[in-house]
């Protein structure tokens, strides 16, 4: 069994055998163990545009908070230290650094990523399914035989009927994700394919919390 935190009601976790999925409705900053997890905590104030989106900014002065998530990813970070599990989190994502975990290779390949037992590396979520390269930051932790994973780079998908409605230029610009979804759907964007949400499920059931590691020392 494992539990699926921060996930979209009625989305891809949803309707799995040993899978229990946390919805915004649960609140998963409450989640109470003793499964192993899966989390996507959300990333919005962790980003490049942590502070809000420009236009909106200028129009009215009111900056966000850096990494205001309400202790959403915090929350992630102690299960999985406590559980054993995954975190993903985008690409170039300032939890990384605030909580001083170890930033790995954009091009892949697994290092340490702090002194809690944690595991981090890059992929594109583009090599398990995503329409777009859409590269990814995980942490593992209680995962003693870390996978191989589809390392590397790809190259850039523009989506050909973008292209053609926008232009080359300013399709390129919006780059692979932004030219999809956004305003009330970003599903698009933020869905996670089904080869990658099996992928962190497998690492998830093959994780150990820390106080079956210890015994097991």
């Amino acid at each position: 069994m494992i539990a699926a935190l921060y996930v979209q009601k009625n989305g891809s976790y949803y309707g799995l055998d040993g899978v229990d999925p946390w919805d915004e409705e649960r609140d998963a900053r409450l989640y109470p163990g003793p499964w192993p997890v899966v989390a996507h905590p959300p990333c919005q104030r962790w980003g490049k545009m942590w502070f809000g989106q420009p236009l909106t900014v200028k129009l009215t002065g009111e900056r966000k908070k850096l990494g205001d998530d309400g202790g959403c990813f915090e929350a992630a970070l102690h299960a999985a230290r406590t559980y054993g599990g995954v975190i993903e989190h985008p690409w170039g994502s300032l939890a990384w650094p605030h909580f001083d975990l170890n930033t790995p290779d954009r091009a892949g390949g697994w290092i340490m990523a702090d002194y809690h037992g944690g595991w981090t590396c890059c992929v594109e979520q583009g090599q398990y399914g995503h329409y777009a390269r859409k590269p990814t930051l995980i942490v593992v932790y209680g995962v003693k035989d870390l996978p191989s994973l589809k390392w590397g780079y790809r190259e850039a998908n523009l989506d050909p009927v973008v292209v053609e409605r926008m232009g080359l230029q300013r399709a390129k610009r919006l780059g692979e994700v932004g030219a999809r979804g956004g305003g009330t759907d970003s599903s698009p964007r933020i869905g996670t394919p089904d080869p990658f949400r099996d992928l962190l499920i497998s690492m998830a059931r093959s994780a150990q919390g820390a106080e079956a590691l210890e015994a097991a020392e």
